[in-house]
């Protein structure tokens, strides 16, 4: 059991690492807002050198009280669907990020076990919530293990599914820049030929004056003609 969760740890520092170079390379910012890991995923980002670059604060917010005072979210929806869901993941990530700036927030709220009283829901059922700017987006996933084994298999989790979606972004963001780029290239190509077509209809136009085929001077009289001119003698 020792040799699982021993590998499992360096798994997590592994995919903390992959999430962290993402960060920088972009020189983005992280917050965390956890519930049933009480700060794990907290401490395992900030265990990584340079922290201070990338991460300003977190939030362990475990009550219903704490999570609707500290990060908006619903009472309502607390109260009739429970802390453990999509939803209230995604506003829990989306008010960490509102109230620290940061440009990523991931979220953790599950049922750790060994026991969930007073709920319906499977002990090891986790919602992993990320919200940037721009979208946001939850997962879930079933574990079985120990209090401390599901808590480390969350943390896993919310990182896998952190680096999923940024990338997963990434692409959507290139895909757009390209779209964009092919229907500005698409409207000068339009705006190309409108312009041509606008020449040549000039050009037509032109060659059909009334102005070149008439002449505005009286037949047989020539430009500077003085015979009509009366000339006295000095």
């Amino acid at each position: 059991m020792d040799s699982r969760i021993d590998s499992m740890d360096e798994e997590v520092q592994a995919l903390a690492a992959r999430l962290v170079r993402r960060l920088k390379q972009v020189n983005a910012t992280i917050t965390i807002a956890e519930s049933c890991t009480g700060g794990l995923l907290a401490s395992t980002l900030t265990d990584i050198s340079g922290a201070s670059d990338w991460f300003g604060q977190s939030w362990v917010c475990y009550s219903y009280d704490s999570k609707i005072n500290e990060l908006n979210v619903q009472s309502d929806l607390l109260e009739s669907k429970g802390a453990v869901n999509a939803q209230v993941a995604i506003q829990m990530a989306e008010g960490a990020r509102e109230r620290s700036g940061a440009d990523l927030a991931i979220s953790i709220t599950g049922i750790a076990g060994p026991v969930a009283p007073n709920s319906k829901k499977p002990v090891g059922l986790v919602y992993v919530g990320i919200a940037s700017a721009h979208w946001a987006n939850a997962e879930s996933v079933q574990m079985g293990g120990t209090r401390f084994e599901n808590k480390v298999s969350f943390v896993h989790f919310a990182l896998k599914t952190a680096i999923d979606c940024w990338d997963k972004a990434k692409v959507r963001q290139k895909d757009a820049i390209a779209e964009k780029e092919k229907a500005a290239a698409e409207a000068a190509v339009e705006m190309a030929k409108s312009e041509a077509e606008k020449a040549r209809k000039a050009a037509e136009a032109s060659a059909g004056a009334p102005w070149q085929d008439a002449s505005w001077q009286d037949p047989g009289k020539a430009i500077g003609d003085d015979l009509d001119v009366s000339w006295e003698n000095e």
